[in-house]
């Protein structure tokens, strides 16, 4: 089974009114929650990590994870309220305005012995229950006690205006990195984080201190890898009429823990032992998979039926 812990949420959607209005429309979102939405419709035995509240909000993402087949058992149900966030896109980039104080997200903890990690394969990691002190803390000492066994993924997917001490949230990010084998992340991440574009001497840090996969997604310019046995690969994004941007990272991270794990190269091993054609094949499934989730509303990933030809390339050899 494939893993995703972190948040699960309600974005606000902004749409037009039938009386031209501009108007707002709620749609189960949190990108750890998209991420194993992403996984388990592409075919992957996928669970959800996290917390979700017992409310209307929560009661909607309860229907919507397991209308894609997304195991909860390892979710924990409270009576706190669901976060939500409201989101405008700005020059092409969704912007996101965030409620999310004393959340069901922010109160998950991690019961050490919870979670059978003998029967995983990967866990993801990332988003918006990293920015605050204590969700950080949970979420790092599930990883410590997956590492080795389990391959860990992480995707810091920032989100400015939630982080208050800026250094401080860098080195937690920094930390999160060092224990993953597979690190992604946006170009728009990257620039937050650590400024200006130097991809590869980050990724060569990030190999350096253990990390067997790094990407680098920059939208319609493609996604860059580094790989610590099948060196650099490039990839480019697939042409797309785009409707907007809102989950394509998100289907890009499940689209590649999935094509991973098809492959047979998602166990911490087997991964860093995959050549550049492999690398290759996975990095251009995701990416077509993120360029379909762009050509519709909201985070709305693919399922098998809809990406039969990228399955197909995918497992040529």
């Amino acid at each position: 089974m494939l893993l995703s812990c972190g948040d699960a949420l309600i974005d606000f959607l902004p749409v037009k009114s039938v009386d031209g209005r501009d108007a707002l429309v709620p749609v189960v979102g949190g990108a750890c929650l998209n991420i194993a939405v992403g996984m388990a419709r592409l075919g992957a035995p996928t669970g959800f990590v996290g917390g979700i509240s017992t409310d209307l909000f929560g009661r909607m993402i309860v229907d919507h994870a397991l209308a894609s087949q997304v195991e909860l058992r390892h979710a924990t149900r409270s009576d706190h309220q669901t976060t939500l966030a409201f989101v405008r896109t700005v020059a092409g980039e969704p912007q996101y305005a965030f409620y999310d104080e004393q959340t069901a997200s922010r109160n998950w903890t991690y019961r050490r012995g919870s979670i059978p990690f003998g029967e995983i394969e990967a866990i993801h990691v990332g988003s918006t229950t990293l920015a605050g002190d204590d969700g950080a803390a949970q979420a790092l000492a599930m990883v410590e006690d997956a590492r080795g066994s389990v391959t860990i993924s992480f995707d810091p997917n920032c989100r400015p205006n939630l982080v208050k001490h800026k250094a401080r949230y860098v080195d937690r990010m920094n930390a999160f990195a060092a224990a993953a084998g597979i690190v992604r992340m946006s170009d728009v991440d990257f620039e937050f984080l650590y400024g200006g574009s130097d991809y590869p001497g980050r990724a060569k840090s990030l190999i350096e201190e253990g990390a067997s996969l790094v990407v680098v997604t920059r939208g319609v310019r493609g996604a860059l890898a580094w790989h610590r046995e099948a060196g650099a690969v490039e990839v480019q994004a697939p042409a797309v009429r785009v409707v907007d941007t809102v989950g394509a990272g998100d289907s890009f991270q499940a689209a590649l823990l999935f094509a991973l794990r098809a492959i047979g190269r998602i166990g911490p091993e087997a991964l860093a032992r995959m050549n550049s054609e492999e690398l290759g094949r996975t990095l251009s499934f995701a990416a077509s998979c993120a360029a379909f989730t762009c050509g519709r509303a909201g985070a709305d990933p693919p399922r098998q039926s809809d990406v039969g030809a990228e399955l197909s390339r995918l497992f040529a050899q």
